[in-house]
């Protein structure tokens, strides 16, 4: 204790007059500065904002700060002198108000925030959210002397997004129609509005598509009329197949439309039906290709189904023949190793089948010495079958190989 005490005291004199040397220093550094007050709004912005929260309210600005500077006359002092923003890490956005705090700084290092107003701001924060909804047409007032069928919407849901608060409340996607007098059908782009359980459009929400096709047949001599349907089948089924058969359910539609657009109508074609490079059966639920001012009455909608099956034919190949049942101890001719076969299938199997070495098979299991016709057989694949071969049968030699005669030992010399 007397060590430190003695440490302090020790040249006090000239460590007092440092201390009041600095003091000194100081405030001629704080005298050479200027003391000001900014009173022009900074707008107050955002700091790590995460990408699923929007801001609801307004961020307003901060409208006064007090800042010292160096007198420097070059030193230009405006609104973009002063960065103001609030921190978004680690706020959990409700939907509710929350408090942040504000921090103002200045961007020229040479500038110093003392103090500024406000230091606390409300701000209504929400999540991103998400979801679909359907869509719906709402005509609007019928002229006298029309009539109009139902609205036919060419897309049936929306996505929309926005604050989680206000996605919670859309009911639906919203298109609205007007019929004009003239009685010309609706067939246009209309814009999409979210709509809450009232109907009343909502703000902050973004739809997706933002417009929608809708058709709407207007009548001035509304009839209906029975029409037999036509599948409009295109394309060109898989190689070696070929359309079997077309059923449709129902058969028979029911339109709607003025007189004269239906007079001459007589048939109800249908949106066209690929069947390219099939090889199985289709089945589609397709709508109908109806002329403007014509409707369906009902859902619009047939079940096609286009049974397909293969291409038979025949095609006539050169094949070898093979011995079945042959005996080492025989000797076995045939009337010609080679042999004219016709081989019927579908196309894609006999195209498959070209090019391969085909080999027909001769069975000479019981076949004794002697010659003897035999026909011959072919192990084809599933789906093919022998048609016929030329020459069928073929002639089977069977000989026994000759016996040698047995040696004669040399007589002996006398």
């Amino acid at each position: 204790m007397k060590r430190a005490f003695r440490f302090i005291t020790h040249n006090w004199p000239l460590k007092l007059a440092a201390i009041g040397l600095a003091s000194l220093l100081y405030g001629g550094l704080v005298l050479s500065q200027t003391t000001q007050d900014f009173t022009r709004d900074v707008p107050i912005g955002l700091d790590n904002a995460p990408s699923d929260v929007i801001v609801l309210s307004n961020l307003g600005s901060v409208t006064r700060i007090r800042y010292v500077a160096p007198p420097d006359l070059g030193l230009r002092i405006d609104s973009s002198t002063f960065h103001a923003a609030v921190d978004l890490s680690g706020v959990n956005p409700t939907g509710g108000a929350v408090s942040l705090d504000v921090a103002v700084e200045a961007v020229d290092p040479r500038i110093q925030v003392l103090d500024f107003e406000p230091h606390v701001i409300t701000v209504t924060l929400d999540r991103v959210g998400t979801k679909s909804v359907p869509i719906r047409a709402i005509l609007g007032p019928v002229p006298s002397g029309l009539s109009v069928g139902d609205p036919i919407v060419e897309t049936t849901f929306a996505d929309v997004s926005g604050p989680q608060s206000v996605v919670d409340r859309v009911e639906a996607a919203q298109a609205y129609i007007a019929i004009d007098a003239s009685g010309i059908d609706v067939n246009q782009l209309v814009n999409i509005t979210p709509v809450d359980a009232n109907g009343d459009s909502l703000d902050r929400i973004e739809v997706t598509p933002d417009s929608v096709r809708v058709r709407v047949a207007v009548f001035t001599d509304r009839r209906s009329k029975s029409l037999p349907v036509k599948p409009n089948v295109v394309g060109t089924p898989a190689a070696g197949f070929e359309v079997a058969s077309i059923t449709v359910n129902p058969p028979v539609v029911s339109v709607e439309g003025d007189a004269n657009d239906l007079a001459g109508l007589d048939r109800a074609d249908t949106q066209p039906i690929s069947v390219a490079g099939a090889s199985l059966e289709v089945k589609q639920a397709v709508e109908l290709a109806l002329p403007d001012g014509v409707q369906a009455l009902g859902a619009g909608t047939v079940e096609v189904t286009i049974t397909l099956r293969a291409i038979t034919g025949t095609r006539t190949f050169e094949a070898g023949l093979v011995l079945i049942g042959a005996q080492s101890d025989l000797v076995y001719t045939l009337s010609t190793d080679r042999v004219l076969v016709t081989i019927g299938g579908s196309t894609a199997d006999l195209d498959r089948l070209s090019g391969v070495t085909l080999v027909l098979t001769v069975d000479v299991t019981r076949l004794g010495v002697g010659t003897s016709p035999v026909s011959v057989s072919a192990n084809l694949a599933t789906g093919l079958t022998l048609v016929g071969a030329s020459p069928n049968p073929i002639e089977v030699t069977v000989t026994s190989p000759a016996t040698p005669a047995p040696s004669v030992a040399p007589s002996p010399t006398p």
